[in-house]
């Protein structure tokens, strides 16, 4: 288990303003302090205004959750957080996300879709991660078929989730007990789509 940087608290050693963002987050829809929370928690107004970011874009987005989580875990193997994939690979499994595309993905090679809209999520977060910009036919794609409102939410969507990795790598945050790191070639860098699938 990798060996946390930062003192990761529990309730019981928080101030009365830290204990209070820790029990809303306990009674959201997160239903308990993990991931990179628990760094921000050192900051009680920070972690507050964290967590209502992460809910709204995690839970409240117009976005399928499908695609919401599929996004999640682009952005999570494009900086190899293995939390991040840990509690995201599953969620988007659960959600209808492929087996084989999550494994294609986690082994860094360029995962292959039937699904059209599944297909422009992955390349509209890859794009956005890789070059720092979507092209023009991917966005006005991503327009199409998410509207004005879903493509600012699935940018926002990778750009939280960028905080998020490197809030768990920079900090070392670890995995559950016993849990094996699921990602074990970071040195791949992001994957991309081969030429005939593009």
């Amino acid at each position: 288990m990798t060996k946390p940087r930062i003192p990761l608290p529990g309730r019981e050693e928080l101030d009365a303003a830290q204990r209070e963002v820790w029990d809303k987050v306990v009674s959201g829809p997160r239903g308990q302090v993990i991931g990179p929370l628990r760094a921000a928690i050192h900051n009680a107004e920070l972690a507050g205004r964290w967590s209502a970011l992460g809910e709204s874009l995690r839970f409240s987005t117009s976005l399928p959750k499908r695609l919401s989580e599929l996004a999640i875990c682009v952005t999570g193997r494009r900086w190899s957080a293995q939390v991040e994939w840990f509690v995201h690979a599953r969620t988007a499994e659960q959600n209808g996300i492929s087996p084989a595309i999550l494994d294609a993905m986690r082994e860094g090679r360029p995962p292959v879709f039937d699904k059209a809209d599944e297909k422009l999520v992955y390349e509209f977060a890859r794009a956005l991660q890789q070059e720092g910009r979507v092209p023009d036919a991917i966005y006005a794609a991503g327009v199409e078929a998410f509207g004005v409102r879903g493509v600012v939410e699935l940018t926002a969507l990778v750009g939280y989730y960028t905080m998020v990795s490197m809030t768990l790598n920079a900090h070392g945050i670890p995995l559950p007990d016993g849990e094996v790191p699921p990602l074990t070639a970071p040195e791949r860098g992001l994957f991309t789509l081969p030429e005939a699938a593009a």
